[in-house]
């Protein structure tokens, strides 16, 4: 993709950096293919790593802090990190950041070097060569889905969940580390089972190491913690999310379509509505998903929340003012309780004044007469739940208005996918301009997130539909004059 020419003006509108210019079809996966018997070359080596494992959601977040040396004699710029097989494909928003300069970011991409291999890479490139002997201080920041396994796999209804994670003491790394240690912060005390270490306990937070002993490149030392986590495992196959821009209406409409799943543990026997109808009075801690909350942005209005089988009543929206005001919120309750191993797809909509989403920017000649514009919306928005939700799958469609050209577009959520294709609905004549994003391994913390869409809007092309609907209002005028001069009568035959 292309730095777009429009830097200075998309910046000033959003204070954000350039905008890509997406292709049909094209596809922004960064695996890189190397040879089989490629081995990450042993230029660095750790001085010292520090790993923060999160388990307070219903997904694992990891932070790793290393000090890298240089140790080979040519400057080198490419650090290799690596994950299980098993792993990788659930692997999502890795960035590498300079510790000592947060703003400085590194390129990562994902390398395979065999198909078959038990291990796979991340690649961080350096913008400039560490030269050697020189020291640099990174910061790993990522998240994995689906990793956490309920233990057991099946509980009564009201019975406590707990979850088992299975880690390495040792950080596993393509270098060799000289001192190392590994947090790990639990969302409760409860943990009766610990294998593996000698862990230091605080609180909810366990301490393996320091290991001051150097730990060569590849080791590993298994180990594994049994915690409660009495909550649900908020997971979505799939979730499609529209943005309809209606420039002539002023509107910005919403729709998302969720594939919602628990992954906690499953019931061992029956449900029981009696039982259930019985906790909602004290609502005591509980696997299932009993409702769901769904911020958005201030001025949001006309929510709708429907499912397979139609409106689904038990919602409420409270509204939060005005575009300056607080941030509307919409409660959802699903038709029953979602345990482990249940399922429930659904969808939400609502719309938005546009006015707080869509700025003009400077003139350009490719603008046609009518000027340019600058669209920064969510990149994702949906629940926010104390316990997480995750996304193995995100598409995202913006619907641009009918005659929208030059489509230009930037986030910061890692994308394996664009395409650029045209949608038609009512009163359209060629379809209005549609940008598809999709996104893999997504979490809830990308709600922070934003897209920002800029498209040139020619002066003609807002007159399209009006012109359009002149035209057919026309027809049915004349088509009805036409048949109305018709003579249909039936004549008398002469004698």
């Amino acid at each position: 993709m292309r730095v777009s020419t429009f830097l200075t003006a998309s910046a000033a509108l959003f204070g954000t950096a350039a905008l890509a210019d997406p292709k049909p079809s094209e596809a922004l996966s960064s695996q890189q293919i190397l040879p089989d018997n490629f081995k990450p070359p042993q230029v660095f080596q750790n001085i010292n790593l520090v790993r923060h494992t999160n388990l307070e959601k219903g997904y694992l977040r990891e932070t790793v802090n290393v000090v890298i040396e240089n140790i080979d004699s040519k400057s080198q710029d490419q650090y290799y990190l690596p994950f299980g097989a098993d792993l990788v494909d659930k692997v999502g928003g890795l960035e590498a950041t300079d510790k000592k300069n947060p703003g400085r970011s590194f390129k990562t991409e994902l390398v395979e070097y065999d198909p078959y291999s038990p291990t796979q890479f991340f690649r961080i490139t350096l913008p400039q060569p560490l030269p050697p002997k020189s020291q640099l201080t990174l910061s790993i920041t990522y998240h994995i889905r689906s990793t956490l396994t309920p233990l057991p796999l099946k509980i009564n209804q009201q019975d406590k969940q707990y979850l088992l994670h299975t880690f390495s003491t040792y950080t596993p790394s393509a270098y060799p580390t000289l001192k190392q240690k590994t947090k790990i912060k639990f969302p409760t005390t409860d943990i009766p089972d610990v294998t593996g270490g000698s862990p230091d306990r605080l609180g909810s937070t366990f301490t393996y190491g320091p290991y001051n002993d150097p730990v060569p490149a590849g080791a590993l030392e298994p180990a594994s913690v049994r915690y409660e986590f009495t909550r649900p495992l908020i997971h979505a196959t799939l979730l499609e999310r529209d943005i309809e821009v209606s420039q002539w209406g002023g509107n910005l409409a919403c729709e998302e379509r969720y594939w919602l799943t628990n992954q906690g543990a499953q019931l061992s026997g029956h449900f029981d509505r009696v039982q259930w109808a019985a906790t909602q009075y004290y609502s005591p801690p509980t696997s299932a998903l009993r409702a769901l909350n769904v911020p958005l942005r201030a001025g949001a209005l006309n929510p709708y929340f429907t499912d397979d089988i139609g409106n689904v009543s038990t919602s409420r929206f409270r509204s939060g003012g005005g575009g300056g005001g607080k941030e509307a919120n919409l409660e959802l309750k699903p038709r029953y309780p979602v345990f482990g191993g249940w399922k429930y797809s659904f969808r939400i909509g609502w719309d938005a004044d546009l006015r707080h989403f869509l700025r003009r920017r400077l003139q350009t000649p490719d603008d046609g007469g009518g000027g340019g514009h600058v669209l920064k919306v969510p990149f994702l928005e949906g629940p926010r739940m104390g316990e997480g939700v995750s996304y193995a799958k995100v598409e995202v469609r913006v619907i641009l208005p009918e005659g929208a050209r030059n489509v230009r577009f930037e986030t910061e959520v890692p994308l394996v996918g664009v395409e650029e294709t045209l949608h038609r609905t009512f009163m359209d004549t060629v379809g209005r301009t549609t940008v598809k994003l999709t996104a893999m391994n997504v979490v809830d913390e990308a709600r922070g997130k934003s897209l920002i869409v800029t498209y040139d809007y020619p002066f003609s092309a807002a007159f399209r539909k009006p012109i359009t609907i002149f035209l057919g209002v026309m027809a049915v005028f004349i088509t009805a004059w036409g048949i109305g001069r018709l003579d249909v009568s039936i004549a008398k035959q002469q004698a």
